[in-house]
């Protein structure tokens, strides 16, 4: 039986002048404040998105190697830019997959974002293929040892974060937070790590609640105890995308420097080649798992 991989990312605008469409894309067409607009062009103006994208260059990065890792054809989709799922579901079933693995560059389950990724490739694939989604893996050891390489011996107190989402996930027992904070206690623990804590990041301004601390005010409520010293774990992603570039690496350092904090954060995986061998094996260990009958 052939087989084929859809690895999927959020997305990112290639170009500064696609960031428009791509914001109302993730808006699915509710309003656009201007202002947030405008807030967002000059981000990705700031971090270097003028006529081609750095952050696709990561995912892309990423598949080739998991392809020549695999020797299977991965095939990128995107859940709000191009190529999009439903194109490398289309690929996948023209190279002659008669199985696909869905694997999100996303390693902890939610309803509001998973579940989304999932529905858009098993519509794609119209029954043309056996899927094997994988809806999490948060707890993959690979993974955990990875992150926990980067903290090992470190003398500041690390801070493990994630994005943030509305807490009204909390009412369906959404996992998110709970996977979340599973992984860092794992990664603590492998690493033997002193103290450790952890907060969300990156909320979007919707007008509802979403799930805190968030990391500005963390480390706020870090410098009132005493902490001079601060790395930063993304648990929550993978790539050096927006949301690592800029919400940490501009304004969360931005707020340690105004607070006095030392604030450093971890290199992200990426493309790097334990992560990819990582991958791999969650994709091998999907497509040992017969089809349900």
């Amino acid at each position: 039986m052939k087989q084929a991989v859809v690895l999927m990312a959020y997305g990112s605008p290639e170009r500064l002048a696609d960031v428009p469409a791509y914001y109302a894309d993730i808006r699915g067409g509710r309003p656009i404040a201007p202002d947030h607009l405008a807030d967002l062009v000059e981000r990705y103006r700031r971090l270097g998105v003028e006529g081609s994208s750095p952050l696709n260059a990561i995912t892309e990065e990423t598949r080739a190697a998991l392809e020549a890792e695999l020797g299977l054809p991965v095939f990128t989709g995107m859940k709000h830019w191009r190529p999009r799922i439903a194109d490398a579901a289309g690929r996948a079933v023209a190279s002659g997959a008669e199985q696909v693995v869905g694997l999100v560059l996303a390693p902890h389950y939610s309803a509001l974002s998973i579940a989304g990724y999932h529905a858009q490739l098993e519509q794609a694939l119209g029954g043309r293929a056996d899927l094997r989604f994988v809806e999490s893996w948060h707890d993959e050891p690979g993974f955990v040892e990875l992150l926990a390489d980067r903290v090992r011996g470190t003398d500041a107190h690390v801070v493990f974060t994630a994005h943030s989402l509305p807490e009204r996930i909390l009412d369906s027992g959404d996992p998110y937070r709970d996977q979340l904070l599973e992984t860092s206690r794992l990664v603590a623990e492998a690493a033997d790590l002193g103290p450790w804590s952890f907060s969300f990041q990156s909320e979007s301004p919707t007008g509802e609640p979403w799930l805190g601390p968030d990391i500005l005010d963390h480390l706020e409520s870090l410098y009132r105890q005493g902490v001079e010293k601060v790395l930063v774990c993304p648990v929550g992603f993978v790539s050096d995308h927006l949301e690592i570039r800029w919400d940490l690496d501009v304004e969360a350092a931005a707020k340690a420097d105004e607070l006095g904090i030392r604030l450093g954060r971890i290199e992200m995986p990426n493309a790097d080649p334990a992560f990819v061998r990582t991958l791999a094996g969650i994709v091998r260990r999907t497509l040992s798992v017969p089809s349900p009958a």
